[in-house]
């Protein structure tokens, strides 16, 4: 910040304050007995249509509107005023014929940003502006700060995220993402419910870190003296709960993963997980595309929508497996190079993908089909045939025991959805929790724990069963054309604070 703004703000903080203790002197500073009858939104849309001939006749008095002040336009004896309140912006007529002549005098020093209440009669404009003539005003709220200017808003990012609230008071669009995420989260919630699923909630401080691979975030419990672990995702206690005899469970919750900040993702975020008993492979997929379809016309989207540059057509869900995508977009490989190590390997190089000796063909592939395939995935598609090597919760193929029942769903290049079919032979999760503990060993600071009461948990027999989880901020991110998770969190993480 320059040195001209700091003083320029500090010359209107210094102002402001002098108007605010002269409210204190009168007692009339931080008033909290006004309560609105009307909402801005609610005006427009019951009164807005009707021509000003037509208002007139109604006669719509003794409303009352409350909000801040984002345009003044003083005119001698009147002025005119728009206020924003959590709905929208209305405007106002004010003056001194219609209130107190020293109360109109007051309010011409009233400022952008200061918190008002209105309450008159309803009229239109010759420009046919919807509009409350004003008959008594009050100032609520005293606001020391000025806004961001109309024109140029938030022109600094990092103040847009670490302040949000400066950027849901000055920009609509910004604030209708929000409004917009949550309707998506409620027809998340009411396609599960309408399906028969029971919500429930899951500890979000875990003793062993598992349900995903993803390095943890750590704490420590001070009574206890023992380490704690910050939930990478509820999937093991989900799954306790099949075990304990409910057939369909889904959580919205919040899960956190120690890894870098990037446009598409952030530590704390949020998803939705979900598991159904006797459920089938396609079937869930069906129900995966049916929950996105849903939300996306909460929104009032249609079929065809756009997200970072990219058309996409919602209408149109395929499915592939992850073999063919590799051969489809790795012209030098063929089927049998598939399952060959060494040339595998090979290719990597080729293609400068770094690669870990440990790794086995299922983690070399997989990692070719993230740096070659998945940006290329724009429509739709739900991707199947994982390698059981990186997939340690999932149920191996009957038919092909190297492989897991597991799909993703990509969208715009990106993953929306993990699912698979759960393994529930507790020798064979046994063995997989084995494995993620020697990858530990060797340096892989995202594998699993061994848990053993999950095992024990499984040894009492759960069902067979499916489950998703779906990354919420994402699909938010693709179903409002934003092309920055930071864009669609209210309060993103952020590098450590800038110094003015």
């Amino acid at each position: 910040m320059s040195d001209s703004n700091i003083g320029g703000e500090a010359s209107i903080l210094e102002e402001r304050r002098r108007k605010l203790e002269e409210l204190r002197e009168q007692n009339i500073a931080y008033v909290n007995n006004y309560t609105p009858t009307n909402k801005a939104q609610e005006l427009h849309d019951s009164h807005g249509q009707l021509s000003k001939e037509e208002l007139e006749n109604k006669k719509i008095t003794n409303l009352s509107v409350a909000g801040r002040i984002v345009l003044k336009r003083v005119m001698g004896n009147a002025s005119f005023v728009t206020i924003r309140d959590g709905s929208g912006d209305i405007q106002a007529y004010i003056s001194k014929n219609n209130i107190d002549p020293e109360l109109y005098k007051n309010f011409k020093s009233w400022d952008l940003g200061d918190i008002i209440g209105i309450t008159g009669n309803l009229f239109k404009t010759k420009t046919e502006e919807l509009t409350v003539e004003a008959h008594s005003i009050i100032l609520i709220t005293k606001s020391l700060r000025p806004m961001p200017e109309k024109h140029k808003g938030l022109a600094d990012i990092e103040i847009k995220y670490r302040q949000r609230y400066l950027d849901l008071m000055s920009s609509p669009e910004s604030k209708e993402i929000f409004i917009k995420r949550s309707k998506i989260v409620s027809s998340i919630r009411s396609s599960m419910l309408e399906d028969g699923f029971l919500e429930v909630e899951t500890p979000m401080m875990h003793s062993i870190p598992g349900g995903a691979v993803a390095k943890p975030f750590i704490t420590k419990h001070n009574a206890l003296d023992r380490e704690l672990f910050l939930r990478i995702a509820p999937e093991l206690h989900l799954k306790r709960l099949l075990v304990g005899g409910f057939d369909k469970v889904f959580e919205i919750n919040r899960s956190f993963r120690n890894e870098g900040l990037s446009t598409r993702h952030n530590p704390e975020f949020t998803m939705l997980e979900f598991y159904a008993a006797f459920a089938t492979f396609n079937g869930t997929i069906d129900f995966t595309e049916k929950i996105i379809k849903s939300a996306s016309e909460a929104v009032g989207n249609n079929s065809k929508i756009e997200w970072d540059g990219d058309k996409i057509d919602l209408s149109n869900f395929s499915t592939k497996t992850l073999n063919d995508l590799v051969i489809e977009h790795n012209s030098d490989l063929c089927a049998d190079d598939l399952m060959n190590l060494d040339k595998l390997r090979s290719y990597s190089k080729s293609i400068k993908m770094p690669y870990k000796d440990s790794w086995g063909v299922g983690k070399v592939l997989l990692e070719i089909f993230e740096k070659s395939v998945e940006a290329n995935l724009i429509q739709p598609t739900f991707v199947t045939e994982y390698p059981v090597e990186v997939s340690p919760l999932s149920r191996r193929n009957n038919e092909n025991p190297s492989i897991a029942d597991r799909f993703e769903l990509f969208i715009g290049g990106k993953e929306i959805a993990n699912g698979f079919c759960e393994l529930n032979d507790p020798d064979d999760q046994a063995e997989r929790f084995k494995e993620q503990v020697k990858a530990k060993a060797d340096g892989d600071d995202e594998a699993m724990g061994y848990d053993e009461d999950y095992i024990t948990a499984l040894e009492h027999g759960m069902p067979p069963a499916v489950g998703v989880g779906v990354g919420v901020d994402r699909l938010v991110m693709m179903l409002t054309n934003q092309s920055s998770i930071r864009d669609v969190i209210l309060f993103p993480q952020l590098k450590s604070d800038r110094k003015s």
